[in-house]
């Protein structure tokens, strides 16, 4: 079966302290926003202590086009990538020896946070040695799903080609969505939540002789699920001046309600029950989101430190987050014979699936 056989993740070089972010947002919308004080207690309510940004906080006190903001999310959208791609072809802590660009057959680019054509992709190309011939597959606007279906991807076209090697980057830089002049709760909301990342994984097929320094996640099987008349739960208002985050409150009930079937029948599929799962990998969507995942699959707590762990040091920086979670698992948790589900809900609405199994 396809593996994954090597991840990175990048840090954006702004780190905000989650009360600094509170004060901020205070400033930006004090006297503008009914109920302020009340709505700010989403800050300290969301397990969150760091984010990570693309651009200092004082940025966010003038205002900027939405041409300013797509401009420099291309700039550095291709800048990490590029990082993150070459940290993962080379990492010590996976490979043995490095991995030449030369030698990838295909590139799966996944954000939603910022529009390119020539997609960033192709961008990231004319920074590093690929060949002419990589297949390039963008995946635009799955949001915080974005991630886990990269995953599902390149595990069909490794697949097809079993001889394939195929990166999955995934990039998202939310802060330059941010809306200063927007004083709906699910901005607010969003400005509590959201962070800038990037991260990188590799994955093989059958076929492709690695030697890797740790166990490997195998992916098993794949799943996905759309939940029908479900563009307002989750996605972006398209706007003159940007892009307006759509977020309802009804999320955690929706996993409650809707994911928990379809896992369980998913499992099931795969004669397994969540009892048996030794790793959830799970994206962080926020406190409630991991608490929903718990009820609903049964689960203890203990399940979802990890991705607690993301969340309070990262916040949520949509599709790259639950990679940054398996990143983990894969230096420290991981054994042989370990099974493991990767999670991931977003736009759509929808969810993603991924059955992992460690193995040498």
């Amino acid at each position: 079966m396809p593996k994954i056989t090597s991840i990175s993740t990048y840090q954006p070089p702004y780190t905000l302290q989650q009360a600094n972010a509170e004060e901020l947002t205070k400033e930006l919308f004090y006297a503008k926003m009914p109920k302020l004080e009340r709505y700010l207690k989403v800050f300290e309510n969301g397990g969150i202590e760091t984010r990570h940004f693309c651009v200092p906080p004082e940025w966010h006190r003038t205002n900027h086009s939405f041409e300013e903001r797509n401009d420099l999310y291309i700039e550095l959208a291709t800048q990490y990538g590029v990082n993150v791609i070459q940290t993962c072809l080379e990492n010590k802590a996976f490979l043995s020896s490095p991995i030449s660009p030369q030698d990838i057959d295909a590139i799966i680019f996944v954000s939603s946070t910022g529009i390119s054509t020539p997609s960033i992709d192709a961008r990231m190309m004319n920074k590093l040695a690929f060949s002419d011939r990589l297949k390039r597959i963008p995946l635009w606007g799955l949001g915080c799903a974005g991630g886990a279906a990269g995953v599902s991807r390149a595990y069909d076209f490794c697949q097809a080609h079993p001889h394939a090697k195929v990166l999955v980057v995934c990039v998202e830089l939310c802060s330059l969505t941010f809306q200063p002049n927007d004083f709906s709760k699910s901005n607010l909301i969003g400005a509590s939540l959201f962070a800038d990342g990037a991260a990188c994984l590799l994955v093989c097929g059958d076929e492709v002789a690695i030697e890797t320094i740790k166990p490997a996640p195998t992916i098993l099987a794949t799943g996905s699920k759309w939940m029908s008349d479900s563009e307002n739960v989750m996605g972006w208002h398209i706007k003159n001046n940007g892009l307006h985050v759509i977020f309802q409150k009804s999320i955690p009930t929706i996993i409650t309600n809707w994911l928990g079937p379809f896992i369980e029948q998913f499992l099931m599929e795969q004669n397994l029950y969540s009892e048996q799962l030794t790793h959830f990998i799970a994206h962080p969507g926020g406190k409630k989101v991991l608490k929903a995942y718990e009820d609903t699959l049964y689960l203890s707590s203990q399940k979802t430190d990890i991705s607690r762990e993301i969340l309070r040091h990262h916040g949520n920086m949509s599709s790259p987050t639950v990679l940054y979670v398996l990143e983990q698992f894969m230096l420290h948790e991981g054994k042989v014979k370990d099974t493991g589900l990767l999670v991931a809900l977003g736009p759509g609405f929808c969810a993603e699936a991924v059955l992992l199994k460690w193995r040498e």
